[in-house]
């Protein structure tokens, strides 16, 4: 479960919401005789509010879905503050912190929760501020001090406060729309035009219509990571607000320094911190900056 990290993981839920609706449509179109998708000698004005409809409906779906699908992907088990005695120091620190920054900037108390893992990892997810969840692995509670975790804590709280997940998702709704609007013209010229077809949306369209969905979904993941890298860089900023920025960049180097010593290669695994370097192509599908990038970025350009 590696490569489906927080964004990942609802990326490619998305993509595969869009999938089965594409081929649904199809399925009804062509074989129940019901219309869906609008006629492009109508105009591209219909066209665009299908695509429109259905791009927000699976991204918001994907994030109705974010907080669910993460407990269960994970198997994290979440903490109770009425045992909160009975867990580890580290663990309380975690809740604790979690319920103060929550407590301090006016929102529900998000779910809390740890899983099992070598890596040290952690993530925020849900689908609003007051409906989130911030959990994170057994290897990060085991590899770094408590300065460190409240850092971690304070940036993963950072993206709840600030909402990236909505923002993600209107963002992800906008390109979906494009991707759903596009890969139907192109599928329209290649169905009537290449293929000869007057009678109706037949398999060339549809399978057309699947690989640019495909493709264009690729192209668009590249804007939407562009994005998402630039919001780590707030997050960070957004823990040295919250608990100070000295934490974060400890947190940081303790990555660093885990990455080391551990010998990770940039093999394209990915983890909820996308430890990674930024060499090569494969950098522009990472949705964190690598770690030395973000050090520099709190050390030379954010002043608190």
């Amino acid at each position: 479960m590696n490569f489906l990290k927080r964004i990942f993981l609802f990326l490619v839920t998305n993509l595969a919401i869009i999938l089965v609706v594409t081929a649904l449509i199809f399925v009804l179109e062509r074989y129940f005789g019901i219309e869906i998708t609008p006629n492009l000698s109508n105009g591209y004005q219909s066209l665009f509010i299908f695509a429109l409809i259905f791009g927000f409906a699976g991204s918001f779906l994907s994030l109705a879905i974010s907080r669910w699908m993460a407990k269960r992907a994970y198997n994290i088990q979440l903490l109770s503050e009425s045992r909160l005695m009975d867990y580890d120091s580290k663990t309380q620190m975690v809740y604790t912190t979690v319920a103060n920054i929550a407590k301090q900037n006016g929102i529900a108390m998000p779910e809390v929760g740890v899983y099992e893992s070598e890596d040290p990892n952690a993530f925020a997810t849900g689908p609003s501020k007051n409906r989130s969840i911030v959990a994170v692995s057994t290897g990060l509670l085991e590899s770094m001090t408590a300065a460190e975790i409240e850092g971690v804590i304070a940036h993963e709280m950072s993206h709840i406060l600030s909402g990236d997940m909505v923002t993600m998702t209107l963002l992800q709704g906008v390109l979906n729309t494009f991707v759903i609007f596009f890969a139907r013209i192109i599928g329209e010229v290649i169905d009537k035009t290449i293929l000869k077809n007057d009678e109706g949306h037949g398999w060339g369209y549809f399978l057309s219509v699947m690989i640019m969905e495909l493709l264009l979904g690729i192209l668009a993941s590249l804007v939407l990571m562009t994005f998402s890298r630039y919001r780590e860089y707030r997050a960070d900023e957004g823990s040295s607000r919250l608990v100070g920025k000295d934490k974060m960049i400890l947190a940081l180097k303790r990555l660093q320094h885990i990455v080391a010593s551990r010998e990770i290669v940039d093999d394209g695994k990915l983890t909820a911190f996308k430890i990674h370097s930024e060499k090569g192509f494969l950098h522009l599908f990472m949705s964190h900056p690598s770690l030395e990038n973000r050090i520099k970025n709190l050390e030379n350009n954010y002043q608190l």
